[in-house]
């Protein structure tokens, strides 16, 4: 499940962490956007329930300096040995430029070598290279991780999802349906033995298909018109499907781009339903070679107005 939830305070977060256990969620994964960063809700995880694997997914590599983010992911290893994997990638121009103004260039040169760098930091070597994008004067972890974390990275397209096979110990996908999952590990084939496949599923429990559907356009429209996503998407064959939306979007034209979203692409990248048809949508990721798949819960008419009473009852029946 992606953690913190919507409508919780972090401080509350105790007992959604051990419904999530107790309903038989075996992940907890962060991102980090403009809510809370991906670290401090798995450190309360890493405390409150012992038990659980935690995840990043993703910590850009441009938003801190390596050593930062080297020490953040070695903290984290720290407080849940062998429970952490580390997820990286380049976020967006948004997220990197607009919010945290700095330069957002290069982003698979980046990607490519904060991977190299982490690998080596985590292991606690030290580190005197110039790799690029960034070159580094003599830095060593002091608390370098007795067991370092598994690095995933986030892929989109050919080249990430290649380099993420060579280099790194798994891939992190997002905004796709379990069709699309065959067509990006068509990629990733010379990965070894254990290579991870997480990716981010996007889960409104409802049988409310309106509602649903009106959901997943907002969703849709502000992220599939990023153009890293749309050119994910034109790459995956819909093209013809959301060039309206893409069109109407460029026009400045919102409500038009909301309407011009298909029905069919919505239900393709949207679970919904009822907790049992949701896991269902969701184990056929699995079943497309998904290793980890990580629920995104969306708000339904029911969760925000049943307050917490309603919202553990639903994160059990998601996890039954």
């Amino acid at each position: 499940m992606t953690v913190p939830l919507g409508g919780v305070p972090l401080a509350d977060h105790r007992a959604v962490y051990e419904a999530l256990a107790g309903a038989g969620f075996t992940d907890l994964w962060s991102s980090e956007v403009a809510g809370t960063d991906a670290f401090t809700p798995l450190a309360m995880a890493a405390a409150w329930t012992p038990s659980m694997r935690l995840g990043t997914a993703i910590t850009p590599v441009f938003t801190r300096g390596p050593g930062l983010l080297a020490m953040s992911a070695a903290a984290l290893a720290e407080a849940a040995p062998g429970r952490f994997q580390l997820g990286i990638g380049s976020s967006s121009p948004v997220v990197v430029g607009d919010w945290n103004a700095v330069d957002f260039s290069e982003p698979y040169a980046r990607s490519r070598d904060m991977l190299r760098f982490l690998k080596a930091a985590l292991a606690g070597e030290l580190v005197d290279h110039d790799f690029g994008t960034f070159a580094l004067r003599r830095f060593r972890l002091e608390r370098p991780p007795a067991t370092p974390p598994q690095i995933l990275l986030a892929a989109l397209r050919p080249g990430m999802l290649r380099l993420a096979a060579a280099e790194a110990d798994g891939v992190i996908l997002n905004w796709l349906s379990p069709a699309d999952v065959t067509t990006a590990l068509a990629e990733t084939k010379s990965a070894p033995a254990g290579f991870d496949v997480a990716a981010r599923i996007f889960v409104c429990p409802t049988d409310d298909e309106s509602y649903a559907r009106a959901v997943g356009r907002r969703l849709i429209a502000a992220y599939l018109t990023v153009p890293a996503y749309a050119a994910f998407h034109r790459w995956l064959g819909r093209d013809r499907t959301l060039t309206p939306m893409w069109e109407a979007w460029a026009a400045g034209e919102r409500k038009a781009a909301l309407a011009a979203i298909p029905d069919e692409v919505v239900d393709d990248l949207i679970v919904h339903g009822n907790p049992e048809t949701c896991r269902a949508k969701v184990e056929a990721y699995a079943k497309a070679g998904v290793t980890v798949p990580v629920m995104a819960l969306l708000p339904t008419p029911a969760l925000e107005a049943g307050g917490p009473t309603v919202l553990l009852e639903t994160l059990t029946a998601l996890g039954r």
